[in-house]
């Protein structure tokens, strides 16, 4: 069995005969970090891989095997970011297309997955569906990740599924904002062009790393870590958060966009 990124970190370190607070010293980092990284729950950042290939003498191996390093496309699309996700404390979102994965219905994913070519099976499908569902698993702390959710009109009003998957969809979302699980605002159609209108992204802040931003295409994804960038993108979402719909009155187009999707399916 091919040895995993975390288990090969692992395995360097007790050669070397550190214990992980000592490698953590050795490498700036703290030892909740490396454990993170060791147990596969985390990616390492460009600078933490080359401080920890310093520190065990590894030569450029852990920055040049990094999983999703150097704005490589990610392994599965999605799965370094994946990882990611499940540790930041701050997550914000932006989608011009679909909803945010993070907040899918299992009906929504499914109407999703069969939208890619070439088709995925029965099995694969539902694989994938399970998967995207599992991710939501991190709201159920009601305070931990903070997740902010901007979205272009265009996902609220494109009928992905049909009227009832989308109702469901859009009911879901709504019932997450007014428990106060996620902060929500719409971009409506009337603004016209703007900041983020070109891609996805999504942001994410972290207690023991510097933020990183995870922007997707057709067929590909990249993590993108390095601060000057991450500064612009962050800035980008923030004027496209100054154009859009304060959070009540985005709630309100939710329901009512909900509500509409139900009289055109009776």
């Amino acid at each position: 069995m091919a040895m995993t990124y975390g288990e090969w970190l692992r395995e360097q370190r007790i050669k070397a005969g550190l214990t992980q607070k000592e490698l953590a010293e050795a490498a700036i980092m703290t030892r909740t970090h490396i454990a993170h990284i060791e147990a596969g729950r985390r990616v390492p950042s460009e600078e933490d891989a080359k401080r920890l290939d310093r520190a065990l003498n590894t030569g450029d191996v852990l920055a040049n095997f990094r999983p999703g390093g150097s704005g490589r496309p990610v392994a599965g699309h999605f799965e370094a970011a994946r990882q990611l996700e499940q540790q930041a404390t701050v997550i914000r979102e932006f989608s011009v297309s679909y909803m945010p994965g993070l907040l899918q219905t299992k009906a929504y994913a499914d109407a999703v997955m069969r939208t890619g070519f070439p088709p995925l099976s029965t099995e694969d499908r539902d694989r994938a569906v399970v998967t995207r569902l599992e991710r939501a698993g991190i709201l159920a702390d009601p305070v931990t990740p903070v997740v902010w959710v901007l979205l272009d009109e265009a996902v609220l009003r494109r009928p992905v599924g049909g009227p009832a998957v989308m109702a469901e969809q859009l009911n879901h979302v709504a019932d997450l904002v007014e428990r106060d699980r996620i902060r929500f605002f719409v971009i409506p159609f009337a603004v016209g062009g703007h900041s983020m209108l070109e891609s996805m992204a999504t942001l994410m802040w972290f207690e023991d790393q510097p933020p990183i931003v995870y922007v997707e295409a057709l067929y590909m994804g990249k993590i993108h870590e390095t601060g000057a960038l991450v500064e612009r993108i962050q800035a980008r979402y923030d004027l496209a958060l100054g154009d859009a719909l304060p959070q009540k009155e985005s709630l309100t187009l939710l329901r009512t966009t909900a509500k509409e999707y139900g009289v055109h399916e009776s």
